[in-house]
């Protein structure tokens, strides 16, 4: 009997938990049904879009209440635009724009109209119009954050790390993660084109004996023993060599043990490259024109070729280190 009823008070508590998920499940349906969906984001609208109707969403990303009109700059990746809520036409969402608050993240749904005369903003893309807005919806309120939003504002280290989140919305930031992405596309590209293959190389391998020491991850299967994190795909992308790959090159997460420096950590990226049936003028080349590429298209820089180049004897000789800084052209002499 005990058991028996332990059954049914089990049998109960699923059906319970069914019935509520059941009923959030509807009411999410529901709420994604209404929720505002955008058609373009916050730096897209231009003077050629006055007229039509548009729905952007965003962060609140400052607040001006000039007693009749509240004005709302809002800001996505892509930039910033001005909201209109006028209290004559929607005084319901005009009341609600009251409430909005830095950071809060909103949709609205409004008419593209031209800037009053002597209003434009030429500092912004989307300086030219603003939106006069006639749905409101509040997506998530926001606490007042630890910081602002500026690039100009110096923080913390610490207290960056600590509201990662809230410090990547910083241009600063989204502009270096942009940056990032460009260079990849540009080397993936590039590499494409000259017949190089992008192939995946194992991050859990054997141990073996490199310039720093290895991270390593316990195996649950095999007790006492280990995998190594790789501190670069140099066995992998030999291995490929020999396959008959011939053209290899990976964008890769590398891993060593070391102590912090100020060009290295413990992990970082590296474009990997490896080719067959070449030598080492046809390498160099081969990556020199890639470096070219991009600093033409990232900065719009022409890089004059070829780059100059220094042995590794010269190097020692003359700077003592194989990565010479040449902006500081202070050279080693020997005088004995």
């Amino acid at each position: 009997m005990l058991i028996q009823r332990i059954h049914i008070d089990l049998s109960d508590i699923l059906d319970y938990i069914c019935a509520l998920w059941m009923e959030y499940n509807s009411d999410y349906k529901n709420k994604a049904k209404t929720m505002l969906k955008r058609t373009q984001t916050c730096g897209q609208p231009r003077i050629s879009d006055v007229g039509q109707t548009i729905i952007l969403t965003g962060w609140v990303n400052s607040y001006r209440d000039h007693g009749n009109l509240v004005f709302i700059d809002l800001r996505d990746r892509t930039g910033l635009v001005q909201l209109v809520f006028d209290p004559e036409k929607y005084p319901q969402i005009h009341k609600l724009a009251r409430t909005l608050r830095c950071e809060w993240v909103i949709g609205v749904k409004g008419t593209v109209r031209p800037r009053g005369e002597g209003m434009e903003n030429p500092r912004l893309s989307t300086g030219q119009i603003e939106i006069a807005v006639e749905e409101l919806e509040i997506f998530n309120q926001s606490k007042t954050p630890p910081f602002e939003i500026d690039s100009n504002v110096n923080v913390g280290e610490e207290l960056r790390l600590q509201y990662r989140y809230i410090d990547l919305r910083r241009p600063g930031m989204l502009h270096r993660l942009a940056v990032r992405h460009c260079v990849a596309k540009i080397a993936r590209d590039y590499y494409d084109s000259n017949g190089f293959w992008e192939i995946e190389t194992p991050m859990l391998g054997k141990s073996t004996p490199e310039g720093a020491r290895d991270f390593l991850v316990p195996s649950r299967l095999y007790k006492g023993s280990f995998y190594a994190l790789p501190q670069s795909p140099q066995l992998f992308k030999q291995i490929l060599m020999v396959s008959n790959v011939d053209r290899y090159f990976q964008i890769v997460r590398c891993f060593r043990d070391e102590d912090p420096r100020a060009d290295r950590q413990a992990e970082f990226t590296q474009i990997d490259v490896e080719m067959s049936f070449v030598q080492a003028e046809d390498v160099m080349a081969m990556n020199e024109a890639m470096i070219v590429r991009v600093f033409k298209e990232i900065l719009g820089l022409d890089i004059p070729t070829p780059i100059r180049r220094m042995t590794y004897a010269q190097a020692i000789e003359e700077y003592g280190i194989d990565r010479p800084d040449l902006r500081f052209d202070m050279r080693l002499k020997t005088i004995t």
